[in-house]
């Protein structure tokens, strides 16, 4: 059989395959960040369709740290009785979920804030106070313990792609003096700080996760593979219970993007842009489970991965959007994902304007 469909264990969580959703907005609740019934029901078919973990996509920690117009929320008690109707649809088919935390920072809808000040042709962005620190970091313990409130497994803090925290990873936009800023030491120091206070809140039995770029691909400085594998050590020190493998933070370069992650040509799972990267993480926190996510769509790449343990999981979202019952279709011989990655899913004229779907499906 398939490494695929074998069992995996997380903490005390066992997960009957190692087939994971990765975190991606929906767009879709309403403008309070309470969920709407066409999430539900997506998250129904994802639950239904044979994955053995789901990753919610992105919830604010603070309204002010909200990144885009449908993003739900976790700040209040108005936010559980529909999380808690998701997580209830989830596990009545036996998966696990957790919730993914963030906040925007400079890219916020409400207040652009972020480490230091940052300033474009189209916006400026202020440097957080201390005491925006202190909140920001509270606000994140808040959120992991209404998601445990709610009945998820436990949480992922958003620690890639250009947020708050990636972004006071990045020497591109912390510039900072005090103790959050200068060396990686001081930089990683909000990301292990929400880490503690969310341990501290809801306790060692549910899981914290961590979704953390390898590479924020930026033509120089900002995180690179070097820094990555420092701070996979740190989590790891702290008892991480599940890093996922990602990349792009602030000022990506999208043709960096494509090649400097890879591995060599003649590997097995080529196909997985960030497997190049993922060897090197693996090799250094040899025990901490991972996720790999970005490009993964054909069975032998996925069984390669597995089997070289370079990933312990395999994170999908795209070919997810078109087939939520694509592990369903592993299972019954299917070889690859359907998706083209034409990226019309994430586009302008529909990413936010409409429920996340697939622009290729006719209605």
């Amino acid at each position: 059989m398939s490494k695929i469909f074998t069992s995996f264990k997380i903490k005390n969580l066992e997960l009957k395959n190692r087939l994971i959703r990765s975190a991606t907005t929906s767009y879709w609740s309403d403008e309070e960040g309470v969920l709407r019934a066409p999430i539900l029901e997506y998250y129904d078919a994802l639950a239904k369709g044979g994955l053995g973990f789901i990753i919610k996509g992105h919830s604010y920690v603070l309204e002010s740290g909200k990144a885009h117009t449908g993003q739900s929320g976790l700040t209040n008690e108005r936010h559980l009785p529909k999380m808690e109707e998701l997580v209830k649809i989830v596990h009545s088919h036996d998966v696990p979920i957790i919730a993914q935390i963030n906040h925007a920072g400079m890219s916020g809808k409400v207040d652009r804030v972020t480490a230091s000040q940052y300033i474009t042709e189209n916006w400026e962005a202020r440097e957080a106070s201390l005491d925006d620190i202190q909140q920001i970091i509270e606000g994140f313990a808040n959120a992991a313990d209404l998601a445990i409130q709610a009945g998820f497994d436990g949480v992922q803090i958003h620690a890639a792609h250009g947020y708050l925290v990636s972004q006071f990873l990045s020497d591109r936009v912390n510039k900072r003096e005090d103790k959050y800023g200068g060396p990686l030491k001081n930089r990683v120091r909000l990301l292990l700080d929400i880490y503690d206070v969310i341990k501290k809140k809801i306790g060692n039995a549910p899981i914290v996760a961590v979704k953390m770029n390898c590479d924020d691909f930026a033509p120089e400085g900002g995180i690179t593979i070097k820094e990555s594998v420092v701070i996979a050590n740190w989590l790891d020190e702290k008892g991480i219970d599940l890093i996922e493998i990602s990349g792009g933070g602030p000022e990506q370069n999208r043709d960096i993007r494509k090649t400097r992650a890879k591995p060599v040509e003649e590997s097995l799972y080529y196909e997985a842009n960030f497997a190049g990267h993922a060897e090197k993480i693996r090799n250094t926190v040899p025990s901490v489970p991972l996720a790999l996510v970005d490009g993964i769509r054909n069975v032998s790449a996925m069984n390669a991965i597995l089997d070289c343990n370079l990933a312990d999981l395999i994170s999908m979202s795209k070919p997810l959007i078109n087939e939520p019952d694509f592990p369903n279709k592993l299972r019954e011989g299917q070889k690859e994902a359907s998706c083209i990655d034409c990226r019309e899913c994430v586009s302008k004229e529909r990413f936010g304007k409409m429920m996340l779907s697939c622009a290729q499906l006719k209605d």
